[in-house]
């Protein structure tokens, strides 16, 4: 299941790694989640009760995720199974939220010479089969690595951004700006860590606004989660999750979500 991981970081960026590269850090891990959208969320997204589209329902998914670290630069991705339990043909309702899901995304960043900037790219790919949708994004850009003596860790990115969608097909469709950061701490004997990842889009296309409905999102969009991780020991991993969107996935207002979430360390 390591070897699973890695190559699918691997893979999803197109990146291979040369023969000789010398590797710092590699990890891998298999999670178990439940997403449950707060209230207002789903009085927000519900277009039966004026909400603004995008509707949200609460879901599980199992997610397969790793990533490593190369003397040319680091790799990372992750695929997700939402609603593996269910299945659904395109004959059911295709207004439902409950259907089997997968995204996935890769990254790559390859050091520019000896210095903190790298060349970035990401992909992220998220598809629901039964109700003919999905959703392809592209970045392509520079990252910056920054670390600090206090242990915490920000890489920052930006690049243009190119979007292949169902309903607004494809093209540029502007900028994406975003970060992942992490700090690791100690209360008594136990060892915890605070990560983040956030994107922002700007500069968004007037074909991508509307996500095949009669609500219109703003040029600028967030999207992004803060997390707390209790290492529990080598192989188990517990977290809480905060999870939140604006102008993002398909709903032109704020949206937030806890996630409770247990890993599985190889």
């Amino acid at each position: 299941m390591r070897k699973l991981a890695i190559v699918l970081a691997a893979s999803a960026t197109m990146a291979a790694t040369p023969a000789l590269a010398e590797q710092y850090y590699g990890f891998a891990n298999v999670s178990i989640n439940y997403l449950d959208w707060s209230d207002k969320t789903e009085d927000r997204t519900d277009p039966d009760i004026g909400g603004f589209g995008g509707p949200k329902e609460d879901f599980f998914y199992i997610e397969v995720e790793g990533g490593a670290g190369f003397d040319w630069g680091d790799v990372y991705g992750f695929i997700d199974f939402e609603n593996p339990q269910n299945s659904r043909t395109d004959e059911d309702d295709k207004g439902d939220t409950d259907g089997f899901r997968i995204a996935a995304k890769g990254s790559v960043a390859v050091n520019i010479g000896e210095s903190n900037w790298n060349y970035y790219g990401h992909i992220y790919s998220f598809t629901e089969a039964s109700g003919g949708f999905y959703d392809q994004n592209v970045v392509l850009g520079v990252s910056y690595d920054l670390f600090t003596e206090s242990g915490l860790w920000i890489k920052p990115f930006i690049g243009v951004h190119v979007e292949n969608q169902t309903f607004a097909g494809s093209g540029m469709n502007g900028f994406m700006a975003g970060y992942v950061l992490g700090y690791d701490f100690m209360i008594g004997e136990e060892k915890f860590a605070v990560t983040q990842w956030h994107e922002t889009e700007f500069g968004r296309d007037d074909q991508f606004r509307n996500n095949g409905t009669q609500y219109i999102i703003n040029s600028v969009g967030h999207n992004g989660a803060v997390s707390l991780w209790w290492h529990t020991n080598k192989k188990l991993t517990l977290g809480l999750q905060y999870r939140y969107a604006d102008h993002k996935l398909g709903t032109s207002a704020y949206q937030d979500a806890a996630i409770v979430t247990a890993k599985y360390n190889f």
